[in-house]
C-alpha cells in the first residue's frame, strides 16, 4: 500500500517529514509523497529519511489553482516526481510564499477588527520554518480559548465566506502545470470531486480540457471520492492514457480523523500505483 498525497508542518500538517516517514516505516506502507502545500522546504529532510528508514519518497508539491468552478468548488494541482533543485520552482513558490504571508496580515487586522487578540508574532512562532496557513491561525484561536476546536476555528472565522476569510493568490491552470513540468514533474490533478461540477460528465469535460494545456493525470484514490468518479476515472486514464495516482490528504493532528494510508478508513492505494508511475516518470525523462 502506498500514500502519495500528505502534508508535513512545512505547510499545514503537524508531522516533521521525518516523523512522516517514520510513520509509514511502522504502517507497512511502500512509498509515500510529501505534496506540501506551495512549499518544497520539507523535502530533503523527507528524501534523507526516505534513504534512511527504507521507504521509497516521492518529492512533490501541491498548487491550489485560480480558475472559476461551480458551487465554490477548488482545484489544487499536484507536482509529483518534481525536482526540489529547479530554479524556476523555487522562485514561482517563494513568490507564493510571500503572498501567504501578506495574507495572514490581512487575517490578522480582520481578526483584530473581530475583536479577537492575535498577532503577527504569534502566527510566525506557531509556523516555525512552514509556510502560514489558516491552520496555523486556527491553533492560536485554540490555545487562546477564543474557539473549542481547529473545525469551529474554520466553521466561524477562517473558512471560505467568514468574517475573516481572505482570498490568496494561485497561479492560473497553465501556469501551474507549466511550473511542474519545467521542474521534471507530473501534473496531476488532485481529488477531482471537490471541483464540484454536478456530475462526473461536467467534470470529464473539464479534465479534458486540462489535459490540452498538459494535464498528466489525476487522483482517483481518494477517501470521498464518490463511487461515480472512481469508476469515470479508471474508464478516462485507461481510454486516454492518463497517469493515475491517489492519497490520504493526511495533515497529522490538524485534521486528526484522516489517518495515513486508510484515509478516512476505506482507503487502500495499491503498490502498482506508484509503481506505474515512477515507470512512467523514468521514460518521461529520457523522451526525445
Amino acid at each position: 500500500m502506498v500514500d502519495l498525497h500528505m502534508h508535513s508542518n512545512f505547510s499545514d500538517g503537524s508531522d516533521s517529514p521525518t516523523q512522516l516517514v517514520e510513520k509509514a516505516k511502522q504502517l507497512g506502507l511502500t512509498a509515500i509523497a510529501l505534496t506540501d502545500h506551495d512549499t518544497i522546504d520539507g523535502i530533503p529532510e523527507f528524501l534523507e529519511a526516505g534513504e534512511r528508514l527504507g521507504i521509497h519518497t516521492v518529492p512533490g508539491v501541491e498548487i491550489s489553482v485560480d480558475t472559476k468552478l461551480p458551487n465554490n468548488g477548488h482545484m489544487h494541482m499536484l507536482g509529483l516526481f518534481i525536482d526540489p533543485k529547479g530554479k524556476k520552482l523555487k522562485e514561482t513558490l517563494d513568490y507564493l510564499r510571500t503572498q501567504r504571508n501578506l495574507r495572514a496580515e490581512k487575517i490578522i487586522r480582520k481578526l483584530n477588527e473581530l475583536g479577537v487578540n492575535i498577532t503577527l508574532e504569534e502566527l510566525l512562532e506557531e509556523a516555525g520554518e512552514g509556510s502560514i496557513g489558516r491552520p496555523h491561525v486556527a491553533k492560536i484561536l485554540v490555545r487562546k480559548g477564543v474557539v473549542g476546536s481547529i473545525q469551529e476555528a474554520f466553521d466561524i472565522y477562517l473558512a471560505k465566506g467568514k468574517p475573516a476569510y481572505m482570498d490568496k493568490v494561485k497561479l492560473g491552470e497553465e501556469d501551474a502545470i507549466q511550473m511542474i513540468h519545467d521542474a521534471g514533474g507530473f501534473a496531476i490533478l488532485a481529488h477531482p470531486h471537490l471541483m464540484n461540477y454536478p456530475t462526473f460528465e461536467e467534470a470529464r469535460e473539464r479534465i479534458m480540457q486540462l489535459r490540452e494545456i498538459g494535464l498528466d493525470g489525476f487522483e482517483i484514490y481518494y477517501s470521498t471520492m464518490p463511487e461515480e468518479y472512481t469508476r469515470g476515472l479508471i474508464e478516462l486514464a485507461k481510454a486516454e492514457g492518463f497517469v493515475v495516482s491517489g492519497g490520504s490528504d493526511y495533515h497529522g493532528a490538524n485534521k486528526d480523523n484522516i489517518e495515513m494510508g486508510t484515509g478516512l478508513g476505506n482507503l487502500s492505494v495499491p503498490d502498482e500505483i506508484y509503481w506505474n508511475l515512477k515507470e512512467a516518470h523514468q521514460r518521461m525523462r529520457v523522451a526525445p
